[in-house]
């Protein structure tokens, strides 16, 4: 809920009067609340309750003449309670535990400010959380607990900080967490430590531009560094304390800070500038009602008296300050009272006196040192105790779960493995059928390409003019039978080309068809034979389909086509060893050299693809077979070294 402002207040009960005469009516009496309360608070406490803002800068500022007023905020807890306006209640109660504590009634103070930190809990309010937790860590500090001050503190401040876009009400208890722990360390004596933490909470504070934080960090600094020795130094930040408590209109804070200057002044041996502002303290520091800070001006000015020789002004000023030590239970300014009645008797010379005072001083110092470690051990020992116990639980629970886990072991292991091995198996399937995929692409591109070789234009067209030779000759016996030929090795051609590989056999068959078309061309001159070896069973033998084919075009168009005189090409098919048969393709054309320049000179040059892609062909099947296939292209030479042809020799594994 947006904050809510006076004038929206003002609007509501405006808006709501005659609701809230009938609520005062009938309400109030059955409730009980006090004859004292005047009636224009209660009718803003009505209506607060009836709004109920949420926050903390709103309950403030509505709130702000009343909260000092001890009856004024009962009866404002009291009716928020009634109605469960749970920011209310917790807002009002840790005011009352502030006002409890500055009057040294530690107990009621505690009992007040866990009451608000349970009403914010209730409210699930971080910000009143947050403030209960650091007053809390306030009175306890107050009361030298230093571990339990330390802890609240401490949980304030991881609260605070978990807080995401955190508001301004945050970012200031952030500060006031820092502000206790540096409290604490200065009260173990860990001086450089508490200045660390007054330092952050300073830089802070000027990013805020509070000048109340500014002028608490400053002054609580000036302590440190007074402590250590560095009066200069504290002089300093008491100064600028002094100035911002001044600006901001701070009573309670320009007494703190007249006290803190004059106390240096005094440790300078300049007693007239210390009682300047010493004696103005008096009177404003009863009307406060904060003992501690009076019982320390009291005590102060007796001093200053004491230095200047006026030692029945300081003896009166110290024992009215002792007195109210005394009365309230104030340890340290007790210490303080004794140490400064010593040293009055000693600058008198009564020396007995001044012993006795200090016996007293010393009795309480070491009480207080007791006192201090005795609260802290004690807290130390109750958070041992509860750490252990809760250590005890956590081993315990760790044991059931360690069995839990090495029963669940095996069974995780073996199903991590699964998952696994699993996984890689997909891998690597998917892997093997993305390469087994590009092959066979790589095969049906191959295989494509192997029969629009076989299959090119220039075969046909010459197949039939050769054909057609024979129909307008009238030798119809020879164009019927070479025509039935030509169908068939069509038909083969296609046949072959659906399929990987065919028997040795098929392949003969097929290149013998070509053979005989092709030999139309040539009047039937070329002397075309194929020889198999009796150990050789061409039907076991397997070879990709029209593998041949490519090499006796290649003869017939290079090597013999531009040859005069006998033409021959024979096919030896022999036994080379164990595992691979020999394919032999013999011609005695004119050899590559002179083929190479005739076809140099041709007008139409035919490019000659089939043999390479014959071999990609050869080189994919080889693949299944532990041994290669192998092509070897050979000149023949006669006996006078000049061509006479060529050989290509296939080595062909067999299954």
């Amino acid at each position: 809920m947006p904050n809510t402002t006076t004038k929206q207040i003002e609007n509501l009960h405006r808006s709501l009067s005659s609701r809230l005469v009938l609520f005062c009516f009938f309400f109030l009496p059955i409730i009980g609340f006090g004859q004292n309360i005047p009636e224009e608070f209660k009718d803003k406490a009505e209506t607060l309750v009836q709004l109920q803002p949420k926050t903390y800068e709103s309950l403030d500022e509505e709130l702000s003449k009343e909260k000092r007023d001890t009856t004024l905020l009962r009866f404002f807890a009291d009716l928020a309670k009634e109605y469960d306006y749970w920011e209310g209640q917790a807002f009002a109660l840790n005011q009352l535990g502030t006002m409890y504590r500055n009057t040294s009634q530690y107990q009621k103070a505690v009992d007040l400010h866990l009451d608000a930190l349970a009403a914010a809990e209730k409210a699930n309010n971080t910000e009143l959380r947050v403030l209960s937790l650091n007053m809390l860590g306030v009175v306890y500090r107050r009361t030298d607990a230093i571990k339990t001050a330390l802890d609240y503190n401490q949980r304030a401040l991881e609260l605070a900080e978990s807080v995401d876009n955190p508001s301004v009400h945050i970012k200031r208890s952030i500060n006031v967490a820092l502000n206790g722990i540096g409290n604490l360390y200065q009260t173990l004596e860990q001086y450089d430590q508490a200045i660390v933490q007054f330092e952050r909470a300073l830089k802070l504070e000027e990013e805020l531009g509070n000048k109340l934080g500014l002028a608490i960090n400053h002054q609580n600094i000036g302590n440190c560094l007074e402590e250590k020795g560095d009066l200069e130094s504290a002089l300093e930040n008491y100064r600028k304390s002094l100035a911002y408590n001044e600006e901001i209109g701070s009573e309670y804070g320009t007494i703190i800070c007249k006290n803190s200057l004059a106390q240096i002044y005094l440790k300078q041996d300049m007693p007239y500038a210390a009682l300047v502002l010493l004696e103005p303290l008096l009177e404003a520091s009863q009307r406060i009602g904060d003992f501690f800070i009076t019982a320390s001006i009291f005590i102060n000015t007796g001093w200053a008296h004491t230095k200047l020789g006026n030692f029945d002004q300081a003896h009166d000023f110290i024992s009215k300050g002792l007195d109210m030590a005394i009365n309230r239970n104030m340890p340290s300014s007790i210490l303080y009272g004794y140490q400064k009645l010593s040293e009055l008797e000693y600058d008198r010379g009564d020396f007995k006196k001044a012993y006795e005072y200090y016996k007293k001083a010393d009795e309480n110092a070491a009480q207080i040192s007791s006192a201090t470690n005795l609260r802290y051990m004690n807290d130390i020992i109750e958070r041992y105790e509860t750490d252990k116990k809760n250590n005890q639980i956590a081993v315990l629970a760790k044991q059931n779960e360690i069995v839990r886990l090495r029963l669940k072991k095996n069974e995780t292991t073996l199903l991590v493995s699964a998952l696994i091995v699993g996984l890689i198996s997909s891998i690597l399937y998917i892997l093997y059928r993305q390469y087994q995929s590009k092959n066979e692409k790589r095969v049906l591109t191959l295989e494509q390409k192997m029969l629009r070789s076989q299959m090119n234009p220039h075969f046909l067209f010459n197949s039939l003019n050769s054909i057609k030779l024979y129909i307008i000759n009238n030798e119809q016996k020879n164009a019927v039978h070479y025509l039935n030929k030509f169908s068939k090795l069509v038909r083969k051609i296609l046949e072959a080309s659906s399929q990987r590989e065919i028997s040795l056999a098929e392949e003969l068959e097929t290149v013998e068809l070509y053979m005989n078309i092709e030999n139309i061309r040539f009047s039937n001159e070329i002397d075309f034979r194929v020889e198999v070896d009796e150990d050789i069973n061409v039907d076991n033998v397997k070879i990709p389909s029209l593998t041949l084919q490519p090499f006796l075009e290649n003869s017939l168009w290079h090597g013999l086509s531009p040859k005069e005189g006998e033409k021959k090409i024979h096919i030896h098919v022999k036994r080379k060893d164990k595992g691979h048969v020999s394919i032999e393709i013999l011609d005695n054309g004119v050899g590559r050299t002179m083929a190479e320049a005739n076809k140099e000179n041709r007008v139409l040059k035919r490019k000659s693809v089939g043999i390479h892609i014959t071999k990609e062909r050869l080189a994919n099947f080889a693949k299944d077979y532990q041994n290669n296939f192998d092509v070897d292209i050979v000149d023949l030479y006669d006996d006078n070294g000049k061509p006479n042809g060529t050989k290509v020799v296939l080595d062909i594994p067999t299954i």
